[in-house]
């Protein structure tokens, strides 16, 4: 009996404990079977770096549920099926991901996918903007493998970051699609929670894949910096979004894609795309939001003021607001960057002002330095520590840097840095990590014993401040820094992106911006 017992236990925690939410087996038997899969990446081409399955952070079988706070057991939507969880990774945004990489983890997905089917929708979380070495569109290929397991009377639905790419394959392959309607991106979960909800909407209430999918690629490509949604005009335009998407009849849902600027592929461009069952409202929508945002694609600019980290530095050490946020931006690791450039630091410690330890006081967020780690873990807190950090990576701008100062906190376990020292050169507060980290929350700081609200300068390798630090900074302004994601997109060595496009062909003539309707899935099987 004890067998028989363990036996169904395994059974039911491989099914995600879905028979939890049931009172019988019969039940169950009569709730709809959903998958749930997904990688998630953004990759710049541009940047030395690469990524391996490591870095995804893959979440297996009942684990994935943890990725998704509205898929708690208790939640009325965990309870509207028998999930059936394959695989879910993430990783920080970096360089090209490895063939190995990818073939391994789509490959466990698939194995999963196969042992646990047939499903009657798949819930597809993707980002949209992963590269693969020697492979282009990633997510359209994936998702053409998963259909190849799962077949096309399954109803899949995709959820996306706005600065992922569209291609025609994935589209295809969808039968619904949506993505965050804000940047920073506020909205994730309840982007994620409307593309299950839509989901088991059309899966219940028997109509299935909706009747058209309208998909119109948009010549223009732009960094997040200069279409975030926080001003004008992107503010305005992806307001349009939510009342076309939510509140027609006719149209399932309704989103536009900025796409993602620091990779190289023919795919990379904005994308609308409207989903629905009556063609003619389809159509408008489609084309009214593809004319609006090329009809504003020159009014788009930086979310705060930019200039040389040198005019940057100047204002910052002149103003009279603190804590004065810089965002180093080249090596933006939340965007793609390798995160180890040491152009910036450099230039700030070989300043006089933060040579002294009385001088003004700036945190530096942050380098990674794995040699020295290991040095200040040696000298303990408050011991010195000389060595190199950065550049391990990407030594295109700067060579590795020496510091040369006392070891002021050491911290363990962080999912991303694994271990993390601040250490102080002069007036610097230095945060150095075993492995790159990005710092956007104000936690991030103050467990390692720094106070950023009441330094003078907060220095962070980030493109568009985040909420948390947003709502902190005192004033802010974007250095335009060298990196794989460089913010001057003419300065890097585009080849196989579709021109003409805006605004490397700043006088290009208005391209066509009427609706093509993708066929649905399985269409041409």
């Amino acid at each position: 009996m004890k067998q028989i017992i363990l036996g169904f236990t395994a059974c039911f925690l491989a099914l995600g404990g879905s028979f939890a939410q049931s009172n019988s087996h019969s039940e169950a038997a009569k709730l709809p079977r959903i998958g749930i899969a997904g990688l998630g990446i953004e990759s710049s081409t541009f940047s030395p770096a690469v990524t391996r399955e490591e870095a995804f952070h893959a979440r297996y079988g009942p684990e994935v549920f943890n990725a998704y706070p509205f898929m708690m057991a208790i939640s009325p939507l965990r309870k509207q099926a028998v999930w059936l969880p394959a695989i879910v990774g993430k990783s920080l945004p970096g360089g090209a991901v490895t063939r190995e990489a990818y073939e391994s983890l789509v490959n466990k997905t698939l194995d999963s996918l196969r042992k646990y089917g047939p499903y009657d929708g798949l819930y597809f979380d993707i980002h949209g903007a992963m590269s693969v070495i020697g492979l282009d569109d990633p997510e359209g290929d994936f998702i053409t493998r998963i259909r190849n397991v799962i077949g096309y009377k399954t109803l899949v639905s995709t959820s996306m970051d706005l600065h992922g790419n569209v291609s025609w394959r994935l589209a295809q392959n969808s039968d619904l699609i949506t993505c965050y309607r804000m940047a920073p991106h506020e909205d994730a979960m309840q982007t994620k929670e409307r593309a299950v909800t839509n989901l088991l909407e059309r899966i219940k209430n028997g109509k299935g894949k909706p009747a058209y999918k309208a998909w119109i690629p948009i010549p223009i490509l732009l960094p997040g910096e200069k279409t975030s949604t926080r001003i004008e005009p992107g503010k305005s335009l992806y307001q349009q979004v939510e009342p076309i998407a939510d509140h027609q009849d006719g149209i399932v849902d309704a989103a536009i894609w900025i796409g993602y600027a620091w990779a190289d592929e023919p795919r990379n461009q904005a994308v609308v795309m409207v989903t629905g069952d009556d063609k003619q409202k389809v159509t408008q929508a489609a084309e009214k939001l593809a004319l609006n945002f090329w009809n504003v694609r020159k009014q788009f600019d930086f979310v705060a003021p930019t200039g040389t980290l040198e005019k940057c530095l100047a204002n910052a050490l002149a103003s009279k607001k603190h804590p004065f946020f810089i965002s180093d931006t080249g090596d933006n690791p939340t965007a793609g960057g390798a995160g180890d450039v040491t152009w910036t630091l450099t230039q700030i410690l070989a300043r006089p002002e933060f040579q002294r330890a009385d001088g003004p006081s700036l945190i530096y967020a942050s380098i990674p330095g794995p040699e020295l780690v290991k040095k200040a873990i040696a000298a303990g807190v408050g011991g010195q520590v000389d060595g190199n950090a950065g550049a391990s990576v990407d030594a295109r701008f700067s060579p590795p840097i020496r510091l040369k100062g006392m070891v002021e906190s050491i911290e363990y376990g962080d999912k991303d840095a694994k271990v993390e020292v601040v250490v102080k050169v002069g007036s610097v507060h230095v945060i150095v990590t075993q492995k790159r980290k990005p710092y956007h929350k104000e936690k991030d700081f103050t467990r390692l014993g720094l106070n950023p609200r009441k330094s003078d300068i907060v220095v962070v390798k980030i493109g568009y401040l985040e909420p948390e630090l947003y709502a902190m900074q005192a004033d802010w302004i974007m250095a335009l820094t060298p990196g794989g994601v460089n913010q001057d997109l003419a300065r890097l060595p585009y080849k196989r992106i579709k021109r003409p496009m805006f605004p490397f062909d700043a006088n290009m003539k208005t391209p066509d911006l009427s609706a093509q309707f993708v066929p649905l899935s399985g269409a041409a099987k």
